[in-house]
């Protein structure tokens, strides 16, 4: 609860598996030293080993994921095409890859996965798992931290608020997966989280570091890979800060502890 009495819950968790691809709602999540489990452990790359995402093959949206046993499917909304890829790959050949200009060492999937991924996009493209030994830090000037393939952060935390004010601004609505959110928040104010530093999820920590600088992605609808000017052509009326339009705030967590959908919220007063 807030110092002004206004009750938060955890209204939602998303797992997104593999990088760019979509995710799928949890009813709980165990955080880790990286972000939450089984979030963005694995990545599509190129011949050359840089990252790939929908920000330059928007049909990436189209390759949905849920859980099943001990890994996940990803199928192919536009044939039905099934792919199977555990959480975790044990073995397989190591190789360096590059995300923003940092190069990490990853866990090359095997040619049948680089043989779908390829197929499914029109160029060729390699599935790589980040290893438990690879440390990928945050940037230091914010925090720090150890994050799997997110763009920067491990968490990204937007309240359902802000999608509503945003929505009523538009013509057409959008659904919060368009901003691709580890932890969505019920209750309070649109944009409150623009002033949160730190909050308690359950019994979990957060602190607030970075506000998200939103890229093209969010124009993509996440079910056909059709890209439009909304909502981004709104958002930068009125949430655009030396050029960047900011929906939504990048954070870092305690490694510790689980997440529940329904958990109250509390927001430390202001001092």
């Amino acid at each position: 609860m807030s110092a002004q009495g206004t009750m938060h819950t955890l209204a939602s968790i998303h797992i997104h598996p593999v990088k760019s691809l979509g995710g799928f709602p949890v009813t709980q999540a165990r955080l880790t030293d990286r972000g939450l489990e089984h979030d963005r452990r694995w990545m599509l790359v190129d011949e050359d080993g840089r990252f790939v995402t929908q920000r330059e093959l928007p049909a990436l949206a189209c390759l949905a994921t849920a859980p099943e046993g001990d890994g996940f499917t990803v199928t192919d909304r536009r044939d039905g095409s099934v792919l199977w890829l555990p959480w975790t790959l044990e073995h397989g050949t190591d190789r360096l890859v590059e995300i923003w200009g940092t190069r990490v060492r990853a866990r090359e999937g095997g040619k049948d996965l680089a043989a779908w991924f390829s197929a499914r996009s029109g160029r060729p493209l390699r599935a790589v798992h980040l290893p438990e030994e690879t440390r990928r830090e945050v940037d230091p000037h914010y925090a720090t931290a150890l994050v799997a393939f997110n763009d920067a952060f491990p968490y990204l935390i937007i309240s359902q608020a802000s999608l509503d004010d945003l929505n009523a601004r538009l013509t057409m609505p959008v659904p919060m997966d368009r901003f691709r959110p580890n932890l969505v928040i019920a209750g309070g104010a649109a944009y409150q989280e623009d002033g949160w530093g730190g909050i308690r999820i359950g019994d979990a920590s957060f602190r607030l570091v970075k506000p998200c600088a939103r890229c093209v992605i969010p124009t993509t609808d996440q079910r056909t890979g059709e890209r439009g000017k909304e909502p981004l052509r709104t958002l930068a009326t009125y949430r655009a800060v030396d050029g960047k339009v900011r929906f939504g705030m990048n954070a870092v967590a305690d490694p510790q502890g689980l997440v529940r959908a329904g958990d109250p919220v509390t927001i430390p007063a202001s001092p």
